[in-house]
């Protein structure tokens, strides 16, 4: 029987949207309350269409935490794993928006109670019949966080599950730029898939293009880099085959966990194709086009709704859209 589950680890949150956007905080009237944090929007992503997703991590047992977990649940996430504390309370965002649809962010986060999830209350179970492991690089900082995720990828690659890695930069979140690409470098290695997005790509890996990064990306043992670059779509490369779909011309009303949703559905896609840590290296171009097509739907229809997890769409309604 294939593996049909996805396993993410991290930060869940209250991202606070701002009513309306092109305007600075200080301008900002109202925010609206939507759950985040960008591995539980992977899982949301898998699940929305179909997918089986685990989520690990540990919330405030506050209002914001009750929200986040019925919500995951809602979506179809197993939130059976995840910890609830009156140590400390769930993370906040507080975000901008520009006109065209990029964001700022705010962090509430001192500590929250995702950053003191420990290694020990990663449960192995968690991982039967994993098809991959995704992680951000959010909770990777100098807090008990980074080593539940050393603990989960052991147990993900035991299982012989994929390891994904979406750098997801913050840069408020860490006290200094080195100390985060620091931490992105030292978990890179540990990854089969990486998202990198053009804006992250110089910081991440000193080089101005993907062409001069992906030697070193492909030498380090990724096995298949994911380049997002906005409105002039997804790249997909492993050392054999490399691939790109344009991204449509729409009216962006909100990018909020659009990376999010790229990764999460362009998973779901390689799971049907047959694809898993055996075979990766050896996808072939077609079908790694396919999977980049279906991904660039998704987020096509994510990026016109506001939020991150409300606005992406089932199955039914990529399937939908394809025949518009």
């Amino acid at each position: 029987m294939s593996k049909r589950k996805l396993v993410a680890i991290g930060e869940a949150l209250i991202d606070f949207i701002p009513a309306r956007k092109g305007c600075d905080f200080d301008d900002v009237d109202s925010f609206f309350p939507a759950v985040g944090g960008a591995p539980a929007n992977v899982c949301a992503a898998f699940s929305k269409l179909g997918g089986e997703s685990v989520f690990l991590s540990q919330l405030g047992d506050d209002p914001f935490g009750h929200k986040i977990i019925h919500t995951l649940e809602k979506t179809g996430i197993d939130t059976s794993y995840v910890v609830m504390t009156d140590v400390a309370n769930t993370a906040l965002a507080f975000v901008s928006l520009a006109a065209d649809g990029n964001r700022t962010f705010s962090f509430y986060r001192k500590p929250s109670a995702d950053m003191l999830y420990t290694s020990e209350q990663v449960d192995r179970s968690a991982f039967d019949d994993a098809f991959a492991l995704h992680f951000c690089s959010v909770s990777l900082g100098d807090f008990p966080m980074k080593g539940a995720h050393v603990r989960a990828i052991g147990y993900a690659k035991e299982k012989g599950a994929l390891i994904s890695f979406d750098p997801n930069l913050r840069f408020p979140l860490w006290e200094s730029r080195e100390a985060l690409n620091e931490a992105v470098l030292e978990f890179l290695p540990k990854a089969d898939i990486l998202k990198l997005s053009d804006e992250e790509l110089a910081f991440i890996t000193g080089k101005e293009t993907i062409e001069e990064a992906l030697p070193e990306l492909f030498a380090s043992g990724v096995k298949l880099v994911l380049f997002t670059c906005g409105k002039d779509g997804m790249y997909g490369f492993t050392e054999k085959v490399r691939a790109h779909v344009s991204s449509p011309k729409v009216d962006v009303v909100d990018t909020t966990g659009a990376g999010d949703a790229s990764i999460g559905s362009f998973l779901w896609k390689l799971m049907t194709l047959g694809v898993d840590l055996d075979n990766i290296s050896d996808i072939t171009e077609e079908k790694l086009t396919e999977a980049l097509a279906f991904s660039t739907k998704f987020c096509t229809i994510s990026v016109q709704r506001k939020g991150a997890i409300p606005s992406y769409p089932t199955l039914e309604q990529v399937q939908q859209y394809q025949t518009q």
